[in-house]
């Protein structure tokens, strides 16, 4: 009898086995922190942060600031969509470069945040994937933020206006005619004027954007601005905001009905 009801319970549970569908990770995302440049004290914060966002919605997250464990055509294979968080100068050598290009053109995902406009500035492709360069920003100051389309995941916290406290950069020309813009900065709440030893900021006009996202080469890149204080990586619209990214990034999926496709650079 006791050997009976042993075998029974054995074979229930191999049959729960394998009736339980496996689990696993939605996606797989590579978070890149490396600086050559300036040392943005949120790192920690972000890379929190985006741990965070992997827990809640159930994706893996690998962090590393060192290129060379990861920026290759083997490591590459096991992700999605790459994150360069507050990443500055320049932080690939060539063939780490040639690897990341490969990744992109098998239908990769870039994800860039606030200072990834502020990194490989003499890589022609990395430049025309983010869109727009860091050219200068004023002191961190509070200022209005205005949703440009909201037909893209992340998009739904976000009024038509935001009181929103950020370094704000002030960026060169578009790189890339493909870019569609998801949030703008009106200069009209801040100051944007500001004077540095090597060059001055005036501002970008009637039309300064903060967030865009474009399809690259034949995959995905989105780029926010937002995220130069520690403090962001705690406000949830922000973080939903990224995480849309991300998920888009690596997914490809998201975008509402209605999209028309890419929209001409202003």
């Amino acid at each position: 009898m006791i050997r009976s009801l042993a075998s029974l319970v054995l074979a229930c549970s191999v049959a729960f086995t394998f009736a339980s569908p496996a689990r696993g990770a939605q996606f797989n995302v590579l978070l890149f922190t490396k600086s050559t440049a300036w040392h943005h004290d949120a790192v920690h914060a972000g890379v929190t942060a985006v741990q965070e966002l992997g827990k809640l919605h159930d994706f893996d997250v690998f962090w590393t600031a060192d290129a060379g464990r990861v920026m290759n055509d083997a490591e590459l294979t096991k992700y999605q969509a790459v994150i360069f968080l507050l990443t500055t100068g320049d932080v690939l050598d060539a063939a780490q470069q040639a690897a990341f290009e490969r990744f992109i053109r098998r239908g990769g995902g870039y994800v860039g945040v606030h200072s990834a406009a502020d990194t490989e500035y003499d890589w022609p492709w990395y430049t025309r994937m983010v869109g727009h360069m860091f050219h200068v920003h004023p002191a961190v100051q509070t200022a209005v933020v205005k949703v440009e389309d909201a037909n893209f995941p992340g998009m739904e916290r976000f009024a038509p206006r935001n009181l929103v406290t950020d370094e704000w950069y002030e960026f060169g020309p578009a790189r890339s005619k493909d870019l569609v813009y998801l949030l703008s900065v009106d200069e009209s709440s801040y100051r944007p004027q500001t004077t540095w030893p090597d060059r001055v900021g005036k501002g970008m006009g009637a039309f300064h954007p903060i967030s865009w996202y474009q399809y690259h080469d034949g995959g995905r890149a989105f780029y926010t601005g937002m995220g130069h204080m520690a403090a962001t990586y705690r406000d949830p619209v922000f973080l939903h905001h990224l995480f849309g990214g991300i998920y888009w990034a690596a997914t490809g999926r998201g975008i509402g009905p209605g999209q028309a496709g890419p929209r001409a650079a202003r």
